[in-house]
């Protein structure tokens, strides 16, 4: 992911909403990696996994797990992200919960654009850990 940044962007500038269509991506790939990972699945069985995974449920709860273990500059982009004024809210998700989960993906997106891989992995490991283990599905 290293060879994908934009040399001379610096996300501290950028809108949350920008970190949070970025990070977006980046957690997306990252779900999709993981569960690709676990071994040979059909592929409707895949994305219907990664489906609970990205969904914004997931993420806010990933928001709740997330919390404890960030910086501040962390914390403050997380935070950024929530209050981000979005125009619209998916139907399967209440505001509350899609707010948290575009702060998580401004989040990574802003890790993501410090080049930050080795941050991303853990925080993603935290984040997804619980919902693995669980099998949620809401």
């Amino acid at each position: 992911m290293e060879s994908l940044l934009q040399a001379g962007q610096n996300p501290k500038q950028m809108s949350p909403l920008a970190l949070a269509f970025l990070g977006d991506a980046v957690y997306e790939l990252l779900v999709r990696e993981r569960l690709s990972a676990a071994g040979s699945k059909p592929a409707h069985l895949l994305h219907a996994q990664a489906v609970q995974l990205v969904r914004a449920s997931a993420q806010s709860r990933a928001y709740e797990r997330l919390l404890p273990i960030l910086d501040e500059e962390e914390l403050a982009v997380l935070k950024r992200g929530r209050n981000a004024n979005s125009t619209s809210v998916p139907k399967n998700a209440d505001v509350a919960e899609y707010r948290r989960a575009t702060g998580v993906e401004s989040l990574f997106g802003f890790l993501y654009m410090k080049g930050a891989v080795e941050r991303i992995n853990e925080l993603f490991a935290a984040a997804v850990l619980c919902e693995e283990k669980a099998g949620r599905q809401d």
